[in-house]
């Protein structure tokens, strides 16, 4: 018989409203997670580009042993360098972002103390497995890419970062005729599993702006400027 896997094993409570040592709210930090080459840089270059001229913003970027997440987003010059910190965690993704947060949450004091004023924090995991998930003692929400090169059998497949995730995002809706993906089956089949937690299909070629995604962003920061304290 195949173990059970009981969902609670990979994904905590969220944690308690997080606030400076001056009693002003924190910077909402969202976590980035998802499968190797789904787009989750090409996503945080994205939303950097959209979101920063309107909100004081920083990203942190995971790797196993390299900066290549990091160097891409500061080629690319989608926020000064002093806005983006590397974290190399030598293991496997999910065990920085969920079991061992230590190195994830050092590398957002350090930019919450370089720039006091910050409203949103961008971590970015390493590419996982549909295993992967966030401590929320690190994020306050999640957001999992996937890409359609993937098949359209990925969201039936489940998982942690399919099923739990606050956002699903389902990435390169253009390569579907390509590769004989059905955009209506993977939407579908990510509404059935996903409890009515949002799902976006978009394509980071098509729209570069990733509008869709930067519009959720927009809500949660709205949601948790009016949270009690």
């Amino acid at each position: 018989m195949p173990p059970d896997h009981n969902l609670d094993d990979y994904v905590d409570a969220p944690a308690p409203h997080r606030h400076s040592p001056e009693g002003r709210p924190g910077p909402l930090r969202i976590g980035l997670g998802g499968p190797v080459g789904s787009g989750k840089t090409a996503l945080a270059a994205a939303l950097c580009r959209t979101l920063g001229p309107e909100y004081d913003l920083a990203v942190v970027t995971n790797d196993i042993y390299t900066t290549e997440d990091a160097d891409f987003l500061r080629r690319n010059a989608v926020l000064p360098d002093d806005r983006i910190e590397a974290v190399q965690t030598g293991c496997c993704p999910h065990t920085a972002i969920r079991d061992d947060i230590t190195a994830n949450l050092d590398a957002v004091e350090l930019l919450e103390a370089r720039h006091p004023g910050l409203e949103l924090v961008l971590v970015e995991s390493g590419g996982d497995n549909l295993t992967a998930s966030f401590s929320y003692g690190l994020v306050d929400v999640q957001v999992f890419v996937i890409d359609v090169a993937g098949g359209d059998k990925v969201p039936r497949k489940g998982g942690p970062g399919v099923t739990a995730a606050d956002l699903l995002v389902v990435n390169k809706t253009d390569l579907a005729p390509l590769v004989g993906a059905d955009l209506g089956v993977m939407r579908r089949d990510a509404d059935a599993v996903r409890g009515g937690r949002p799902t976006l299909l978009v394509s980071l070629r098509e729209d570069p702006s990733a509008a869709a995604v930067a519009d959720w962003v927009r809500e949660q920061i709205r949601a948790r400027s009016v949270q009690p304290a």
